[in-house]
């Protein structure tokens, strides 16, 4: 996106991709389909030590923007829950329409080609495994630490380190949460249960699906409470939200319900979960001779179920990299280092980390055109 609007300014732009072919993390995205942005993307999706630094490249380029790009290129796509789009077809065809923009702008891509060095002196000096090249502006869009094999790599925050730029200690963000051994013995064997939850971290609560795996907690809503949640820190999920169990529970018993508590809760639960939940948290009794004190305390187990994650299923898992170059660094108009002129960092690679659901791709196409009109 950044060289499709530098080459319009008829700039000429080069684009160094190491890996065989570009934009390998589009097509892994969405199930192989790109959830390409969300309508509703604002800075209040995202996280940052500044969280007013996306507020400029997010209105000079919005969500309505890139979908009257894919329009353009007759790109069928439908929008899921809270506003994500994604296409009808396959990635490739977000790829391919970069890839014709680039080509009808006058872009060079070189693939397969792993930078060595970069230096500056009177301009900077880039060192591949075949070339070197020389540029007035050098943008680094290198992405985070995610998915090590589809090529992420530590590249883009060495260049920012080597020119004295701070930076944001980086952590894997929108990933699975795993157990500690005490709470793997007593859910792991869950592993494939889904059910609607609200997932609290870090003061953000998030309802969505949550699903348990062998080793822990994945899911929507525990993707998006990941990004929020600090090792030792615990989790507090609702794994009954908008349901008031002890009402109902105390309504079912004045009415002489004999059906077995674990009976109710599994018309609102997957019923591996909550036969599980009586076993792990003691006896299921006919609701008729539960007490007030009984219905209570599972009403609160249920409604405020702590968990204290181990840690992370890490890089490999995570969907994107927290942290990252110090937004203080960079102008939020151009995204160029105060301290290092004609050097930019667009995308993941900055300290802006967005939530699930399209809008880091919409941090990407944004921040991508923002610096096109500059470098």
């Amino acid at each position: 996106m950044c060289a499709i609007e530098a080459a319009k300014r008829v700039r000429r732009v080069v684009v160094l991709e190491h890996n065989a072919q570009v934009g390998r993390k589009i097509l892994i995205s969405g199930g192989g389909r790109c959830n390409f942005t969300n309508l509703h993307t604002g800075p209040e999706h995202f996280l940052s030590a500044n969280p007013h630094f996306a507020k400029s490249a997010l209105a000079r380029y919005t969500p309505r923007d890139f979908v009257t790009l894919v329009e353009r290129y007759g790109i069928l796509y439908h929008e899921k829950t809270a506003g994500q789009l994604f296409c009808d077809g396959s990635a490739r065809e977000i790829v391919a329409l970069l890839e014709a923009e680039c080509a009808a702008a006058g872009v060079r891509i070189e693939t397969g080609r792993a930078v060595r060095s970069v230096d500056r002196t009177a301009a900077f000096e880039i060192l591949d495994d075949r070339d070197s090249w020389q540029a007035e502006s050098l943008v680094i869009a290198t992405g985070g630490l995610s998915v090590a094999k589809i090529g992420a790599t530590p590249f883009g925050y060495s260049v920012a380190a080597q020119f004295g730029l701070r930076l944001v200690e980086c952590r894997p963000a929108l990933v699975p949460l795993t157990f500690g051994r005490e709470d793997r013995g007593k859910f792991g064997m869950l592993a494939g249960v889904s059910t609607e939850a609200a997932v609290r971290a870090g003061g953000r609560s998030f309802r969505e699906k949550m699903l348990f795996t062998h080793r822990g907690l994945s899911g929507p809503a525990v993707l998006q409470a990941s990004s929020y949640w600090k090792p030792g820190e615990a989790l507090e999920i609702d794994l009954l939200p908008g349901v008031d169990l002890a009402s109902e529970m105390a309504g079912r018993r004045a009415v002489g319900d004999r059906s077995q508590a674990r009976t109710l809760l599994a018309e609102r639960l997957p019923k591996r979960l909550a036969d599980r939940w009586f076993e792990v948290h003691g006896e299921s009794k006919p609701l008729a001779v539960t007490g007030d004190r009984e219905i209570a305390e599972i009403a609160r187990s249920l409604h405020c179920w702590r968990v204290n994650p181990a840690g992370t299923e890490g890089y490999e898992k995570a969907e994107v990299t927290a942290g990252g170059v110090d937004t203080g660094e960079l102008s939020s108009k151009t995204m160029e280092a105060r301290r290092v002129p004609g050097l930019y960092f667009i995308g993941e690679v900055v300290d802006v980390t967005g939530q699930l659901g399209g809008h880091n791709f919409q941090w990407a196409w944004a921040s991508g055109f923002t610096t096109g009109q500059y470098a």
